[in-house]
């Protein structure tokens, strides 16, 4: 009995040990706390794709867990007053510093918007809750956390909308005065599909008439920014990679714009393309905008064209349209859009399916004459700024945060 104890442990321990590694390159700091930490992501990811399958729920409906997980309620400490209100009829958490006696300075603001995929996060998750507070402290900043609603209940454009009546909403002069905001010091901010939120946020606001407060400044954290070319080096490099992998990347563009599943399948062979957004292409080009040094191996081959799948269960004439959507995909504006923005920050991770988005960006950004910060992390991953709370507390988090933080401090 006790030998047959012995064998079924070892058996478990091997089992386990086998599941849990995964081949990722030596560079990335951490590897087997992010095996680890990607070990449960990959097993919710398997019972999400069995309970669709069968019909039980939706994929995204099971990824929600993590959203659940990390939920907490905000609320005020010793430091930091926190309060839960509606701006336009979209919910958001206001972080202000609680000041002693009277207090007339002005003070900087960042509008932040959080990651998902536009189909999962919150405000109130408790990395998003660490960092608004730690703005705060370190830049005696009002932060305004935006509780945008999400896909697949809501499809693009209506997280882009609620987003956007935010920053109008908060964009007036009362509004400012009442948070003691000054009119010249405030950024929009965001990491992933909050990043893309931020740069088409950024890219709208220039176009508005009779906008008299402007935007200081946009932040964004491994952004990203088109849906045309899923096939960019980044995307094959990084196909497998923690956290982010391509399938789960491409599911979140295709849940974003409808929940009709021959989308994703077109989109995961990078087939998904109408003769309207191909036009486009020519902005995502990678073979022009990303430095030599990120091509490797790979050779540029245009994405293919469809020419038009109908709405009858195996098609998407309707999202195909949303493709060439700037407010979609900020990339994809001209070269005369791009040189009235904000100065931007832009973090890009080597071993992230999003890396080419963000410097492509960055060097359209600059030949535009825009100021760019470009702060790229060798051994970074995808989503490694919001792993701060044990036990998926990475060092890497934290200098990601520092330099972030530092940067707004300078240009804020």
């Amino acid at each position: 009995m006790r030998l047959r104890n012995i064998i079924l442990f070892v058996a478990i321990c091997s089992f386990t040990a086998y599941y849990v590694y995964e081949p990722i390159p030596e560079t990335i700091e951490e590897r087997w706390k992010l095996m680890l930490t990607n070990s449960f992501f990959r097993t919710l990811s398997h019972l999400a794709d069995l309970c669709e399958s069968v019909g039980l729920k939706d994929y995204m409906d099971v990824m929600y867990v993590i959203t659940v997980i990390e939920g907490i309620v905000p609320v005020s400490d010793e430091f930091v007053k926190v309060t839960e209100e509606k701006f336009d009829g979209v919910e958001v958490v206001v972080y202000q510093p609680k000041q002693k006696g009277v207090d007339t300075d002005m003070r900087r603001a960042v509008i932040y918007l959080h990651g998902g995929g536009w189909c999962l996060g919150s405000s109130r998750m408790s990395p998003y809750d660490l960092l608004a507070r730690k703005i705060v402290t370190e830049l005696d900043a009002v932060v305004l956390s935006v509780e945008y609603r999400l896909a697949p209940s809501h499809h693009f454009p209506v997280p882009y909308e609620d987003v956007y009546r935010v920053v109008k909403h908060f964009l007036q002069k009362g509004v400012l005065a009442q948070y003691s905001v000054d009119p010249e010091r405030i950024a929009v901010s965001g990491d992933s599909a909050g990043g893309n939120l931020a740069a088409a946020v950024s890219q709208q606001l220039q176009k508005e008439p009779g906008q008299q407060i402007k935007l200081r400044a946009q932040a964004l954290l491994y952004p990203v920014l088109q849906a045309l070319d899923l096939k960019t080096p980044s995307y094959q490099q990084n196909q497998d990679m923690p956290i982010l992998p391509r399938t789960l990347m491409v599911r979140f563009w295709s849940e974003y714009f409808t929940s009709n599943k021959a989308l994703f399948r077109a989109m995961m062979a990078n087939a998904h393309n109408s003769p309207e957004s191909s036009r486009l292409l020519k902005f995502v080009n990678w073979s022009a905008f990303l430095p030599e040094v990120y091509h490797k191996e790979y050779n540029y081959s245009a994405p293919a064209v469809a020419q038009g799948l109908g709405d009858d269960g195996n098609g998407m004439d309707g999202p195909s349209e949303l493709f060439a959507d700037p407010r979609a995909s900020p990339l994809l504006v001209p070269d005369a859009d791009l040189n009235s923005l904000p100065k931007a920050y832009i973090l890009t991770c080597e071993y992230d399916v999003l890396r080419d988005d963000g410097i492509m960006y960055a060097t359209r950004l600059q030949a535009a004459g825009v100021e760019v910060t470009h702060q790229h992390y060798d051994s970074g991953f995808h989503g490694a700024l919001m792993f701060t709370v044990w036990p998926t507390d990475f060092l890497i988090a934290r200098r990601m945060t520092d330099n972030y933080i530092k940067w707004l401090k300078e240009n804020l």
